[in-house]
């Protein structure tokens, strides 16, 4: 029994020193909130969409690329943010690890540059993709900001047939980095306006 109490104490003070950005937005967010790490959300959505993708992807064929474009604002396809640009360089860092190739895009017809909005397939017409291009699948994604939640789905797009070969959608409460990308900051006051993680060790130990 007393080893037991030891272990659970032991794991409030790592969740305490850590943190968990899935307390954001609950009671327990003074003291184990934590940030949301882009770099890990941009991984953990290059593995889900390979992973799922039917039929599968070829890695390791660069012959045969991943076009990756700035996550845009699912209300405006013309609107993105340096959330949405920085989190296409994470995904498409996590594309190579995995052994895809993601090509440079110099198509004037299907991508717009811009100095604010980074790279865009416009409209999502996928119809005007560079037939010349060897491509097996094309990433887009979308967000959509509610407050202090952030949704956010990612798809891979066959640019054959328009199928959508894998989707997949995630859920955030945003810390005070992230707001401050789409130009926001928190209430002083907020509700509970999420509830905590259902079923979990800290509400049994708390409540």
């Amino acid at each position: 029994m007393k080893s037991a109490k030891q272990a659970s104490f032991f794991f409030i003070i790592i969740l305490l020193l850590a943190g968990c950005a899935d307390f954001n937005c609950t009671r327990l967010e003074k003291f184990l909130g934590g940030d949301i790490n882009l770099i890990s959300l941009g991984q953990s959505i290059a593995d889900d969409l390979t992973s799922s993708a039917i039929p599968p992807l070829r890695p390791r064929h660069p012959e045969e690329s991943i076009l990756t474009s700035t996550f845009v604002n699912i209300h405006n396809f013309e609107q993105s943010s340096q959330m949405g640009r920085l989190l296409q360089s994470h995904v498409g860092t996590r594309f190579v690890q995995l052994g895809y190739s993601v090509n440079e895009l110099n198509l004037r017809n299907t991508m717009e540059i811009s100095k604010q909005d980074g790279e865009k397939i416009l409209s999502r017409d996928i119809t005007k993709i560079n037939q010349e291009q060897s491509v097996q699948a094309i990433m887009v994604g979308t967000y959509s900001v509610n407050n202090r939640v952030l949704y956010i789905t990612a798809k891979l797009i066959n640019p054959v047939n328009r199928n959508v070969i894998s989707a997949h959608s995630y859920r955030f409460c945003m810390d005070d980095n992230l707001l401050a990308m789409f130009k926001l900051q928190r209430k002083r006051v907020e509700p509970d306006a999420v509830s905590p993680p259902s079923g979990s060790l800290l509400d049994k130990l708390f409540y």
